[in-house]
């Protein structure tokens, strides 16, 4: 039975060039710094934003050619253990300033983060279920 979390070698592609291509609009043109919202403080955030974006590149690029489940999870472990770092870090330093705008965006943002980490926290969840269930060889090892 195939496994129904793992994506096909399209979506890994598809997965890399968005994460490439937000690389390159955050850090090359036209550059974080054109969003009206964004602080200063964004500076004190790229590092862990581009490590993220770096590691779902690298594992997705990983996923095309070895389509194990195992290797799979312990990928998505890294890219979401970086994720959740990166999302604790933007919760930190907060590099949003919406002026006059409405009140209630600091909070939406937040709430935001919030369901960030929750999500990167039962991914994790789910791929240490997935990892160990590999080990064990109660799923197939190799993906199509």
């Amino acid at each position: 039975m195939a496994d129904k979390t793992v994506t096909s070698r399209g979506g890994n592609v598809g997965s890399v060039l968005v994460n490439a291509a937000m690389m390159w609009g955050i850090n090359v043109w036209p550059g974080w710094q054109v969003v009206p919202f964004l602080t200063s403080d964004m500076t004190r955030v790229l590092g862990i934003v581009n490590a993220s974006l770096t590691a779902g590149i690298v594992a997705n690029l990983v996923f095309v050619v070895i389509r194990n489940r195992g290797v799979m999870a312990l990928g998505n472990l890294v890219v979401l253990g970086i994720g959740l770092a990166a999302t604790l870090r933007l919760w930190e330093v907060f590099p949003f300033d919406f002026g006059e705008s409405w009140s209630g965006w600091p909070v939406v943002v937040r709430v935001l983060l919030v369901l960030g980490i929750v999500g990167s926290i039962i991914g994790a969840v789910v791929e240490i279920v997935a990892l160990f269930r590999s080990l064990a060889g109660l799923e197939r090892r190799t993906l199509q």
